[in-house]
């Protein structure tokens, strides 16, 4: 599919929601998801960083309060990827992310590698775990292969 036409497909699709939950496409909102659009995963200062490319008189307290209203409209998520700012998309994550806590380093693996433990939570808990939004921290490769310093 060409990706301009993907993303025009997006932005109406996120227009018609806003419009169904009694809100309106702000220039704002607007710069907002475009920039997510554009990301895929990205920080509020990424995010903030990418509509001052074009609108320069957007702050990083504007983004906040927009990343907020349309998360909580469901239109973004985020997902804790370490100990800084959480990463937003507007895409439901077809994957797990994989964080080494060691480098910082940031792996994505299908989320069907959650499959047998959403299973025993949903068997055991009558727990729904929501794979897409789900960021697992350890160790890569690399780091465990490295010998300690002395």
């Amino acid at each position: 599919m060409d990706t301009a036409h993907s993303l025009e497909d997006r932005r109406a699709q996120l227009r018609i929601t806003l419009h169904e939950r009694g809100m309106r496409m702000t220039p704002q909102r607007q710069l907002v998801l475009d920039a997510l659009l554009v990301l895929e995963h990205a920080t509020p200062e990424q995010v903030c960083q990418q509509v001052q490319l074009t609108t320069p008189t957007v702050n990083i307290t504007t983004v906040y309060r927009t990343l907020e209203l349309l998360e909580g409209l469901g239109l973004v998520r985020h997902t804790h990827l370490g100990h800084g700012a959480p990463s937003y998309s507007v895409f439901e994550h077809q994957h797990v992310h994989l964080v080494c806590h060691r480098c910082g380093r940031v792996v994505e693996t299908p989320r069907a590698v959650m499959d047998e433990l959403c299973g025993t939570l949903r068997a055991v808990h009558g727990f729904e775990l929501d794979a897409s939004h789900l960021a697992l921290s350890g160790t890569c490769h690399r780091c465990a292969q490295e010998r300690p310093r002395d």
